[in-house]
């Protein structure tokens, strides 16, 4: 936090291959920092941090406008096309610690697609990894951005009729980490209405947990 008129939260974004993470962590910075593309395999190889500027008109406090910043780590894909599970768990550890080591994290963001099914192997597998990465109060800072938002609109469905339809494996996750869960619309971009709307809920999940940060240390075991 540079000065009272301004806080910074601190986010990393987690998922699997082609499931929007670095699209997702460009509409929070409000910018194109991370490389997002359709392909056959893996884009992100590495962990990379991205910093937006100075974000107004989304928070205020004791009735004054209070300036945002956003960071976000984009990390590679559990699991990867070119890395085992180890390595993406190692690296993403080590940048975690490295990033947020002081300041701590805020919020672990797990994207998935809302137009593909959740299976119970690939949550085990996310929920493994979250539980590795950020220790037992995993739940406590998790939240779920549901990508491709679009698509379901495009279908006629509300996002009240999609939970209702959902798969009992992603109601269940989502149960797990207290219903924190965001709808983002891919087709909208980096639009500023739909970025504030978005910015304001992790605001939200952040408030709910009493602004607390998750320290991470890097384990050398």
């Amino acid at each position: 936090m540079a000065d009272t008129n301004e806080m910074t939260i601190n986010v990393v974004v987690l998922g699997k291959t082609q499931t929007g993470k670095s699209a997702a962590g460009n509409s929070l910075l409000g910018s194109s920092d991370f490389e997002s593309r359709g392909s056959p395999s893996s884009v992100t190889k590495c962990c990379s941090l991205g910093r937006s500027c100075r974000i107004l008109g989304v928070m205020r406090r004791n009735g004054c406008e209070l300036a945002l910043r956003v960071q976000v780590l984009d990390t590679p894909s559990y699991p990867h096309s070119g890395l085992s599970k180890e390595q993406v768990r190692d690296m993403v550890r080590s940048a975690l610690a490295h990033h947020f080591g002081e300041e701590g994290l805020h919020l672990a963001l797990l994207v998935l697609r809302s137009d593909v099914p959740l299976c119970p192997d690939e949550s085990d597998d996310a929920v493994q990894f979250i539980q590795e990465l950020l220790g037992p109060t995993w739940k406590d800072f998790t939240a779920v951005l549901l990508t491709h938002a679009d698509k379901a609109e495009e279908a006629g469905c509300s996002e009240e009729a999609y939970l209702h339809s959902a798969s009992s494996t992603l109601l269940s996750l989502l149960s797990s980490v207290q219903h924190k869960y965001i709808f983002l619309d891919n087709q909208k971009g980096i639009i500023k209405e739909e970025r504030t709307i978005v910015l304001r809920k992790l605001l939200n999940f952040i408030r709910q947990n009493n602004y607390r940060v998750l320290l991470l240390k890097h384990s050398k075991e």
